[in-house]
């Protein structure tokens, strides 16, 4: 358990670092008046107290200020999309206004975002980070006893006691790769996003691994895309051009499949009559493909509600009891089916 911190003063600040208060503050608030050693010793004494200026001002008669920051990857991933609203419609009911940064699954982007929203005194966090159990924003925030709940994350081992909201990656992963392989699939590949960006998708290839090894097939390195690419036809032709190919894909999240699906048929594949496709995510539209996408569904209103719960009972003092996970589905679509006995090479069915 965290010990609560005495908030430090720009005083503090100012004394070790042996300067005026009014030069921490211009250094602070970035003026180019102080540069060199003087600014780099300031912001250092800032750093190892934990303190920040104010930005919304240094009367408040009130500790907080009913707001809370979400830090997402992306809003352009539904998934993180509807977290977001699902939260906003929590805290709203509980009084609560919300203020939204975006990291592009960058750890760098995560701390500059925390930064501008600790600032702004947010009363604490509710965020999606790409390392959950290495991550210098988590450690800057259980050093200054800020509250927070991660959502979708699944810190492990030493990290194990921060506060974390969502499903079991690997066991899902593995239930969906067992439907793959009881449908007949002998040749698999994962498709995933970056594990450095991710550790969800490290949990979920865990889970890949484990059906596959449990059903004693070869396992095949995931191919890693980005999660902002949108075309990932080299990727699938060349994976295409093995010798066994693919019979089917597991992908990391729905978008990824989607992405595959379509280049798949560009390459002039069928789905699924010549190659299976499951995703990860279980987001609306897949229910609107032809086929409708096989995947595993998370819940995502519910692990909203509950990240926000949990963070407004540490935001009110209470101790951290743990971490929820939460039940997940799978969808049983159409995009995943019996192999055919044969495949034709991406070289007869289409081109680049």
């Amino acid at each position: 358990m965290t010990t609560k911190l005495h908030r430090a003063t720009i005083r503090d600040v100012a004394e070790r670092a042996t300067v005026s208060v009014a030069t921490v503050s211009r250094v602070l608030n970035g003026s180019e008046r102080v540069t060199g050693a003087t600014a780099e010793s300031v912001r250092l004494a800032a750093e190892q107290l934990g303190f920040r200026l104010n930005s919304i001002g240094r009367n408040l008669r009130s500790t907080k200020t009913q707001t809370i920051g979400v830090i997402l990857p992306t809003l352009t991933h539904p998934v993180f999309a509807d977290c977001l609203q699902a939260i906003e419609i929590a805290a709203s009911a509980a009084g609560y206004s919300v203020t939204i940064a975006t990291t592009s699954y960058d750890p760098a982007n995560e701390e500059a975002a925390s930064e501008r929203l600790l600032r702004n005194r947010v009363d604490g966090l509710i965020l999606t980070v790409a390392n959950a159990n290495k991550s210098k924003l988590l450690e800057k925030l259980d050093r200054e006893s800020k509250p927070y709940v991660l959502v979708y994350n699944e810190p492990t081992g030493a990290a194990k006691h921060r506060p974390s909201v969502g499903v079991d990656n690997r066991l899902a992963a593995k239930q969906i790769t067992e439907h793959i392989i009881a449908a007949g699939h002998r040749n698999l590949r994962m498709i995933s996003g970056p594990f450095a960006q991710s550790d969800r998708a490290r949990s979920r290839a865990r889970g890949f691994a484990d059906a596959v090894a449990h059903a004693k097939l070869e396992l095949t390195e995931p191919l890693q895309v980005d999660f902002m690419r949108t075309d990932v036809r080299a990727q699938l032709f060349e994976a295409m051009s093995a010798r066994p190919a693919p019979t089917a894909f597991f992908c990391s999240s729905d978008q990824l499949a989607m992405r595959a699906m379509h280049s798949l048929r560009s390459l002039g594949f069928r789905v699924p009559d010549d190659v299976s496709v499951a995703g990860f995510d279980g987001i609306s539209l897949g229910e609107w493909l032809t086929p409708a996408l096989t995947t595993v569904v998370q819940p995502t209103h519910e692990i909203a509600d509950t990240a926000f719960g949990l963070l407004k009972s540490l935001i009110d003092g209470e101790r951290h009891l743990g971490s929820a996970r939460l039940h997940h589905t799978l969808r049983i679509g159409g995009t995943v089916a019996q192999p055919t006995t044969t495949l034709i090479h991406p070289t007869q069915k289409g081109t680049l």
